[in-house]
């Protein structure tokens, strides 16, 4: 005859809800490198933006250092910002403040 195993006696209670969706943020950074018909042409290729707003864009990172180029998912950011690195930008992702 064998002894039964011990069986512990807990209550585990399991929250299996998901994490919200908080926006994060690719923000794009000036730097002394490219150009500004360059940085252009990347957010037009890259993001697909017009004319008009990739232009705007730009002249947000070359007046006030940096601009905000995309909000979304954290791990869709991090991938637009390594396209950015990829494309020679100084990019990095932030949470969106709320």
């Amino acid at each position: 005859m064998t002894t039964p195993l011990a069986t512990p006696d807990l209550d585990e209670v399991t929250d299996l809800r998901a994490a919200p969706l908080e926006p994060w943020q690719v923000v794009v950074w000036n730097d002394p490198v490219n150009l500004m018909s360059y940085v252009v042409r990347v957010f037009r290729t890259y993001f697909g933006y017009s004319q008009d707003r990739a232009t705007a864009l730009m002249l947000s990172v070359h007046h006030d250092g940096h601009a905000i180029v995309a909000t979304g998912p954290r791990e869709t950011m991090e991938v637009h910002a390594q396209a950015m690195h990829d494309y020679g930008l100084w990019a990095t992702v932030r949470k969106a403040p709320l």
